[in-house]
């Protein structure tokens, strides 16, 4: 399986990231937020909202490589546009709690979004 997180699986547009922010599910972990909106076409595509609130350049470009490892390694379910906004506290937990923490959010939403169909 490519694990590789290619141009397909990204959201990048501005009219992207508000319609997940609008019609999408609001998840709140304890290191990030999460909002996720079912797709039709099957893909699950990732965006992330490192703002600079979180700090420098080099702080949120920490951030955004961290999550995306994460969405890397995650099985997520297809179907899926999921946009992450860290919180400050990402920067210095490990790697395990932020697999955790994205890994009760997105599969939370999940199990709602099959339960309901």
């Amino acid at each position: 399986m490519d694990h590789r997180f290619r141009a397909g699986s990204h959201i990048r547009r501005r009219p992207e990231f508000q319609q997940v922010y609008e019609t999408g599910a609001r998840l709140h972990g304890r290191l990030m937020t999460v909002f996720v909106l079912p797709r039709t076409d099957g893909r699950t595509r990732l965006g992330i909202a490192a703002t600079k609130k979180l700090g420098g350049a080099v702080v949120r470009n920490r951030a955004k490589r961290l999550v995306r490892e994460v969405f890397r390694q995650h099985a997520n379910p297809p179907g899926l546009d999921i946009v992450v906004v860290p919180r400050a506290a990402l920067l210095d937990a490990p790697i395990c709690a932020i697999e955790s923490d994205y890994a009760s959010c997105v599969d939370r939403r999940a199990r709602r979004t099959r339960s309901s169909s």
